[in-house]
């Protein structure tokens, strides 16, 4: 398995199939998507893109760092789903946050994945809240040390 920095545009395909199935692949770029402080990273697997994450230079209005960074868009195709990937995308995340000067990780949690946030160091901040179309949602946050 490889992690390496893909395209905005990369994600879009396993975003559409594991985030927003169903819906038009046009639902699937985001805002900030191509902002300059924007990255975005890939996992390989036999050359295959099969995980996706996507990491913004955003404030949560909830957390008080001054300066944050957003995950958002993690998704792994359902065949490689409990290998490790989105755990080694954020692991290769990590430092290059820190190299911007921000301390903090914050993204909007589905529940159901709200285990594996906690698994990899996240904390839950709020209540559940729902997000139109999507689902149950948590804010939750790490701290990069």
């Amino acid at each position: 398995m490889n992690v390496l920095r893909i395209n905005a545009s990369d994600t879009y395909q396993i975003r559409n199939l594991i985030l927003r199935s169903g819906r038009p692949l046009e639902d699937c770029h985001f805002s900030h998507d191509e902002d300059e402080q924007t990255f975005h990273l890939g996992a390989f697997i036999d050359k295959q893109l099969v995980s996706v994450a996507s990491f913004y230079f955003e404030k949560s209005n909830s957390l008080t760092e001054e300066y944050q960074y957003r995950l958002r868009g993690m998704a792994t195709l359902q065949e490689h789903q409990g290998k490790g990937l989105s755990s080694a995308l954020l692991k290769t995340a990590f430092p290059i946050i820190k190299q911007n000067f921000c301390q903090l990780l914050w993204c909007n949690a589905r529940t159901t994945a709200q285990g594996f946030y906690q698994k990899v160091g996240f904390e839950k901040v709020e209540s559940e809240f729902q997000i139109e179309g999507i689902g149950p949602h948590v804010l939750m946050y790490k701290k990069i040390d």
